[in-house]
C-alpha cells in the first residue's frame, strides 16, 4: 500500500474508530502507558508532545506533572479523534493541554519546541515509523527525550488474528507491518537512526482483560485499526467474523470473559 493510502486508511479508520477507542481499550493499553510514563519522568514546567494521541489517554495523564507552568500538546491523524479529545478537556475544565489534527510524520512545529515527545501505542501504525521518531527528534531540544510504547512480538499477542480475519473479508492491508517495531531489536534501531542515543529498551508481557464476547468484538472490530474495513461488511459478513474471531481467542476464556495475552516493548531516548 502506498503512504499516502495507508495514510488516509488510518485518518477515516480511527475516526470511524474514536467513539468505542477509549471504553474498549483504556484498560488493557495502561500498563505500556504506566511504564512509558515512568520511563519519560516529566517535570514541572515541561512543554511535552504526544503524537496520534486519540482520544486523549496519554496527554490528560501527562498534563498533572508538568502543571501549572507546563503544557501538553497532543496531535492526531484522526479529527474525530482531536475533537473527541477536545472536548473532554473542556469538560473536565484541563486547561494545559491541547489537541491538533496532524500528520506524526509532518509535524507543524518549530525545531527545538518540546522539552519530551511521547508515543503511546502509535508508532505502528506509521507508514514510515523512522520519518516520524525523526520528526519528534527535530521538535525536541537539546537534552530532550522521546518515550515510545508499542505492542511486542506477534507470536505474543493473543488477538493478533483480527487483522488476516478481516483482511480476506475485504482487502485493507490496513497494518501490513504492524507488529515490525515490535520484533527483535527493531524498536532499538529506529531510534538509533533517527538520532537518539541512550537508549533503553523494555519488553514486558501483559493480559488483558475483556469482560464479555460484547467487549472484545468491539474492542477488536470497532475500537482499533480495522474500524473502516469493518464498516463495509454487511450483516452476515459481520456475523462470519465475530465468530471466526471468538474462534481465534476461544483458548483464551475465562467464565464469560477473556484474559489474552500480549506483549509490550517501551523505550526511552534522549537528543544529545
Amino acid at each position: 500500500m502506498k503512504p499516502e493510502l495507508q495514510r488516509r486508511v488510518q485518518r477515516y479508520g480511527w475516526d470511524k474508530a474514536a467513539l468505542y477507542y477509549e471504553s474498549a481499550w483504556k484498560q488493557q493499553l495502561k500498563p505500556a502507558h504506566d511504564r512509558m510514563l515512568e520511563l519519560a519522568n516529566l517535570q514541572r514546567g515541561e512543554k511535552v508532545l504526544e503524537t496520534a494521541c486519540g482520544t486523549g489517554l496519554v496527554v490528560f495523564r501527562a498534563a498533572p506533572p508538568v502543571a501549572p507552568d507546563g503544557e501538553v500538546m497532543g496531535t492526531d491523524i484522526s479529527d474525530t479523534m482531536v475533537q473527541t479529545a477536545t472536548e473532554t478537556a473542556k469538560q473536565l475544565d484541563i486547561r494545559n493541554v491541547r489537541f491538533k489534527q496532524m500528520d506524526a510524520e509532518q509535524l507543524k512545529f518549530e525545531d527545538a519546541t518540546f522539552d519530551a515527545a511521547l508515543s503511546g501505542l502509535g508508532l505502528m501504525y506509521m507508514p514510515d515509523p523512522v520519518r516520524a521518531l525523526q520528526e519528534k527528534y527535530r521538535v525536541l531540544k537539546p537534552g530532550g527525550r522521546v518515550a515510545v510504547a508499542i505492542w511486542g512480538e506477534r507470536k505474543k499477542c493473543g488477538w493478533s488474528e483480527i487483522f488476516p480475519i478481516v483482511d480476506k473479508r475485504v482487502a485493507s492491508d490496513v497494518c501490513p507491518m504492524f507488529f515490525q517495531q515490535g520484533t527483535g531489536n527493531t524498536l532499538n534501531m529506529s531510534l538509533e537512526q533517527a538520532g537518539f542515543a541512550n537508549i533503553t529498551t523494555e519488553r514486558f508481557d501483559t493480559t488483558l482483560r475483556f469482560d464479555s464476547d460484547e467487549h472484545i468484538i468491539t474492542a477488536a472490530f470497532s475500537g482499533g485499526p480495522v474500524a473502516l474495513a469493518y464498516d463495509k461488511f454487511d450483516e452476515q459478513t459481520k456475523e462470519e467474523a465475530h465468530a471466526e474471531y471468538l474462534e481465534s481467542v476461544a483458548a483464551y476464556r475465562n467464565g464469560s470473559a477473556y484474559d489474552i495475552p500480549g506483549e509490550f516493548v517501551v523505550a526511552v531516548g534522549y537528543k544529545q
